[in-house]
């Protein structure tokens, strides 16, 4: 499948792209041959390919949910470096 220029410069404008002419002309050979390599995959069979879910073979382990003992408020500020009343004292990360 043959990729334009102007189509180029469509999905660049969609996806917030800026690029020369010499980037867009090898852009377009780029995305050709991708779409190209979709195609010789659409030709393969897959009837009898069941689909993927996950690329991984892990599985969960679950666990029983119990209600445990928590920490209350004030031991969980107990080691707090700075606390100011209720609360952790953090420093200022966002200007």
């Amino acid at each position: 499948m043959k990729i334009d220029k102007d189509s180029i410069k469509k999905i660049a404008h969609l996806a917030r792209l800026e690029f020369d002419e010499g980037s867009a002309e090898k852009m377009s050979k780029d995305m050709s041959q991708i779409l190209d390599w979709v195609e010789q995959l659409n030709e393969i069979d897959t009837t009898d390919v069941e689909p993927l879910t996950t690329m991984s073979s892990e599985v969960n382990v679950m666990r029983e949910d119990k209600v445990g003992r928590h920490l209350d408020h004030e031991a969980g500020l107990t080691n707090a470096p700075k606390r100011d009343s209720e609360y952790f004292r953090v420093p200022k990360v966002l200007e």
